[in-house]
């Protein structure tokens, strides 16, 4: 009898699931974040789940947010509309760099522009409005904690297409520069060296 790989998913919603996963994840990192940060994660995961949330109408017409934009005309704005278009461009971004890391790779911006972005996006934030939950300075935190937690957000994202596909396994395999943060997150301890002089 053939295993079949094919899985059902019984959380109840995606905001659960993406909430479990990310904390298994999470449970085997070496640097884990904040459960607080994982689920404000899976709330951004759930609310992107349909791809048409990157998508704004203008003139009847489709065309793809410019997040960099967005960010610079957001000191223009009302206190309120900061608040908005600073998340919105910090959940996009956390988005682009976790979620959908490979779909930006092979494209001229690469996940270090959206994790800059995300980064500056949630600092910005934390400057407007810095509590979240209660917890103070948590967009900070996010901020903080942006880079492992897009890696946390690729090995999910890896997770659900087989390990075949993960970011760091591929690179191991093709025997490419992996990052001690990718390692560290992944809950692999990269080995100290001592070099000789």
């Amino acid at each position: 009898m053939q295993n079949d790989s094919k899985k059902i998913i019984l959380s109840s919603n995606l905001k659960g699931f993406f909430f479990d996963g990310l904390s298994e994840l999470n449970k085997k990192s070496l640097c884990p974040v904040p459960e607080s940060i994982i689920y404000y994660s899976s709330d951004v995961l759930d609310k992107f789940a349909l791809s048409e949330e990157f998508f704004e109408t203008s003139e009847g017409k489709v065309r793809e947010k410019i997040l960099g934009m967005k960010l610079l005309e957001a000191t223009q704005l009302s206190r309120e509309d900061q608040k908005r278009v600073y998340k919105e461009v910090g959940d996009m971004s956390l988005m682009v760099c976790g979620y959908f890391s490979e779909s930006v790779s092979k494209k001229i911006v690469d996940t270090q522009y959206y994790a800059q972005l995300g980064k500056m996006a949630y600092s910005h934030l934390n400057t407007v409005t810095p509590k979240f939950l209660d917890i103070p300075h948590f967009y900070g935190m996010v901020a903080t904690c942006f880079k492992s937690l897009t890696t946390l957000m690729t090995l999910l994202a890896a997770h659900e297409r087989g390990a075949e596909n993960h970011p760091v396994f591929k690179k191991l395999m093709k025997s490419e520069a992996v990052t001690e943060r990718e390692l560290i997150v992944s809950g692999v301890f990269p080995a100290q060296t001592n070099k000789a002089s």
